[in-house]
């Protein structure tokens, strides 16, 4: 039997920012080299089970001649002899929805359908990973990525794919949505082999978000004091941006230099420029990136670095994405 990506993937359109776009998960390596297609001046479409990724560059020729969801399903199945055993889901910027799951696809395989979405998948172990991805994607608040990943998170614990995890991807595009609004890729982040692949993606988008993403400026901006101040900080100096040879050292009267205090000063704002340059965030001056840290520390993660982009995205996550 040749290989399969069993899937569940939801493609989804964001009709306010026109953003449209494709996450998937399956126990198959690199899964977003072959499931998501998009494009901005067309729509998003997921081909799986027994993928025929010409779906994807064909099916948004089809959405570009004007053709809808439906006519699109129909025109890519009605031409493939091997259809039976073909997935498909399509978006269009139109807002048309469809999807198509052939009778040969390996159960449990069922597709279904929102007024922006559709969620499909086989080889699955319910069928209330479909139903918990609907759920999730409608009730989940802020933007379209955390709607697609809220619906992989779901769809997984109810059940996913029924031989296990290996792979996941998130691609979204949106009018000049890309690197320097240079083209549509707004969204671009994969996982190719990983016991936890949607965790992981949603670790990596995070750190994509922070670095390529931009947010509205908030007006009301926040400065580090207190305990904050002083675990960001240390933070900092095991990280080596900050004091790290004044701790180990004696001053001229033989004390033991102090440790990071509670007040965040000129010293300590040299030091997180200095993380916020390495670390490429420029698309968030020092200030905005000091008002995410006093804000998003105390829902963060993780230790080290892990914690500073993790507090810096909670803090963002207040403002709105260009």
């Amino acid at each position: 039997m040749e290989p399969r990506p069993s899937t569940f993937s939801i493609v989804a359109r964001d009709p306010e920012t026109e953003a449209v776009g494709v996450a998937v998960q399956s126990k198959f390596v690199s899964v977003g080299s072959v499931v998501p297609f998009a494009s901005a001046d067309a729509g998003a479409i997921a081909t799986q089970s027994f993928a025929n990724v010409a779906y994807g560059p064909d099916g948004l020729d089809y959405l570009r001649e004007g053709k809808s969801a439906e006519e699109v399903v129909a025109a890519l199945t009605d031409d493939d002899p091997e259809a039976p055993q073909r997935q498909v889901g399509v978006v269009g910027q139109d807002g048309s929805v469809a999807a198509f799951t052939g009778e040969e696809c390996f159960e449990f395989a069922d597709d279904r359908q929102g007024e922006t979405y559709t969620v499909q998948g086989n080889i699955l172990e319910n069928e209330a990973t479909l139903e918990a991805m609907e759920d999730a994607y409608e009730a989940t608040e802020g933007g379209l990525p955390e709607k697609l990943l809220a619906a992989l998170h779901a769809g997984n614990e109810a059940g996913g794919d029924k031989r296990g995890e290996q792979s996941a991807a998130m691609y979204v595009v949106k009018p000049e949505g890309g690197y320097d609004g240079k083209n549509d890729r707004w969204i671009d982040v994969r996982v190719d082999d990983h016991e936890t692949p949607i965790e992981e993606l949603e670790r990596v988008f995070k750190i994509y978000d922070v670095t390529l993403l931009e947010r509205e400026e908030p007006d009301d901006l926040r400065e580090l004091d207190g305990e904050t101040a002083a675990e960001v900080a240390e933070t900092l100096a095991e990280l080596g941006f900050y004091g790290t040879e004044a701790r180990s050292a004696s001053d001229a009267s033989g004390e033991t230099a102090s440790e990071p205090t509670e007040t965040f000063g000129e010293d300590e704002r040299e030091a997180l420029e200095a993380f916020r340059g390495m670390n490429n965030f420029e698309n968030h001056d020092l200030a905005v990136v000091e008002d995410a840290l006093a804000r998003g520390w105390s829902d963060a993660d993780g230790e080290g670095e892990d914690r500073m982009v993790d507090a810096i995205w909670h803090g963002l996550s207040r403002s709105d994405r260009k």
